[in-house]
């Protein structure tokens, strides 16, 4: 039996037992009309799905974002690790358990990280969209150094929103320097910078910091629609003429591309393409990078959900 066990470190057959983060819940009916827990567990080195079998509770989607002690086996379902949980109960007060162990955190310098966002964005030329960023950097400012940039998928982790946004205005910066006969490097750098900024909305976090559901405004608006709302708030309060205002609001509005993948429209300028393009490169190569974490030299993954296919980690 191993104890704490990393996620990273979890391979078929392996029994398991001790504290995860119950990241998302989702209770639910077998074919045979018994309830079961269908659940995603997470430590600072990953996540992995887990089924508990005929369980109706008391554990529920209540709890997402608590710890749990769970004891099980690790087993593969369609290509993917999951664990066979025999017991789980909620962590109590005096279990002994680190939540530094728990909590995953973006592999970054967040202080440093800050700085260089900061510095970019005072690179940008157009005096009015820098004031938005630099405004907007000032009155999120917290959420942005802390908050994850997804409850799963891709930079799901503590820092993961200031992680993502860092790399997507590097790889911006590069690019307009690439299409400087093409694109506007202030507006591409704004775009880039405020694209995300309503996922301190979208989400609820718990109290370690990760996000555990979608807000209701989130599910009924999302943060394309709400950032947009707030540049533009900001943008009249700042006195930023209404032509620039509405192009970032289109940068935001558009930056997942098609509407299959959740744009509100579709990106039409140049920029706006182009950063749905850069957000796209960020994501995937987040996916990656985590999924080789766990993976040997010359292994393939199990089925990747978000990316629709196994990965090989090469020399």
């Amino acid at each position: 039996m191993d104890y704490n066990k990393l996620i990273c470190d979890m391979n078929t057959g392996d029994q398991v037992e001790g504290f995860y983060i119950l990241k998302g819940v989702y209770p639910k009916t077998a074919a045979n009309g018994k309830p079961f827990l269908n659940a995603t567990l997470a430590d600072k080195s990953g996540t992995i799905e887990a089924r508990v079998w005929n369980y109706s509770g008391p554990i529920g989607t209540g709890d997402e974002g608590k710890v749990v002690k769970i004891r099980g086996e690790v087993s593969e379902f369609r290509g993917a690790s999951q664990v066979v949980i025999e017991k789980i109960r909620l962590a109590e007060q005096d279990d002994p358990y680190n939540v530094s162990d728990l909590v995953p955190v973006a592999p970054i310098d967040v202080d440093g990280t800050m700085q260089e966002v900061e510095q970019l964005i005072r690179t940008i030329a157009d005096s009015d969209y820098q004031k938005i960023c630099l405004q907007m950097m000032q009155e999120h400012y917290a959420a942005l150094r802390s908050i994850p940039a997804a409850k799963s998928v891709h930079h799901s982790f503590v820092s993961g929103l200031l992680m993502h946004t860092a790399n997507m205005l590097k790889i911006a910066n590069f690019l307009a320097g690439v299409y400087a006969d093409v694109v506007d490097r202030s507006l591409l750098l704004a775009g880039t910078f405020l694209h995300d900024f309503a996922k301190e909305k979208e989400f609820t976090f718990s109290q370690l910091g990760l996000a555990t559901n979608y807000s209701v405004k989130g599910q009924l608006l999302g943060h394309l629609v709400m950032g947009a709302q707030e540049v533009a708030e900001v943008a009249k309060r700042l006195g930023v003429p209404e032509d620039k205002s509405v192009l970032l609001q289109h940068m935001i509005l558009s930056h997942h591309g098609e509407p299959e993948f959740g744009a509100a429209v579709v990106p039409v300028c140049a920029e706006s393409e182009l950063l749905s393009e850069i957000d796209k490169i960020d994501s995937r190569m987040e996916i990656y990078r985590e999924s080789m974490e766990g993976l040997e030299v010359g292994e393939f993954s199990g089925r990747i959900f978000a990316l629709e296919k196994r990965i090989y980690r090469h020399q």
